[in-house]
């Protein structure tokens, strides 16, 4: 990589560690050029060029932030020895990233990030290709094993993440739900929905 890739990625981590650091003080409502600007100390020029809009600062911030999300889950998931295992992996450290990271769980769960993701939903899905292709396979490799139950891929990431994205999701914005209170039942509930049986 040359020097002058070098310093584009350098600016594209500061401008969007210095976005999130915004979102997280300010809410949507707050997230604005000049924020950004004086948060980073890049110049708006700047951050036109490497993200062509606010909206591309936004996209580039969630798509970060979904990928690290995806790196804990896969991670879990394949170190896993079973699929009851895997599942309850995935589940913990869909909760711990949320307990871990409240700023980018946020990000992720919040109404922007939504309408981002309805309105980009493909897009989005092959752009995390990498990150999800091991999480596919492994679902499959259990339903081989006859752990996991006959359903489509989709399917199954809905049964198991469908809970835990509603538990973050009241979490961080009601706040009358115990993550280690989720930690302990979800797991098992979740794990009794795919099982074959």
């Amino acid at each position: 990589m040359s020097p002058k890739q070098q310093r584009g990625e350098a600016t594209v981590e500061q401008v969007l560690n210095a976005a999130l650091k915004v979102y997280a003080s300010s809410g949507e409502a707050g997230l604005t050029v000049s924020a950004i600007t004086k948060a980073s100390g890049i110049s708006s020029g700047s951050i036109y060029h490497h993200f062509g809009s606010l909206d591309g600062v936004f996209s580039a911030l969630a798509l970060r932030s979904v990928g690290q999300l995806l790196n804990a889950l896969g991670t879990a998931l394949v170190q896993a020895a079973d699929a009851r295992s895997g599942i309850r992996a995935v589940v913990l450290a869909y909760l711990d990233f949320a307990q871990t990271h409240p700023d980018e769980a946020r990000l992720i769960h919040s109404v922007a990030a939504d309408r981002e993701g309805m309105a980009r939903a493909g897009e989005l899905r092959d752009s995390q290709e990498a990150r999800l292709a091991p999480i596919t396979l492994w679902i499959h490799a259990h339903q081989e094993s006859g752990e996991l139950a006959s359903l489509s891929a989709p399917m199954i990431e809905s049964l198991v993440m469908g809970p835990v994205v509603a538990v973050v999701r009241r979490w961080l914005t009601v706040g009358d739900v115990d993550l280690e209170e989720a930690a302990g039942a979800l797991p098992e509930h979740i794990w009794r929905s795919v099982s074959h049986r």
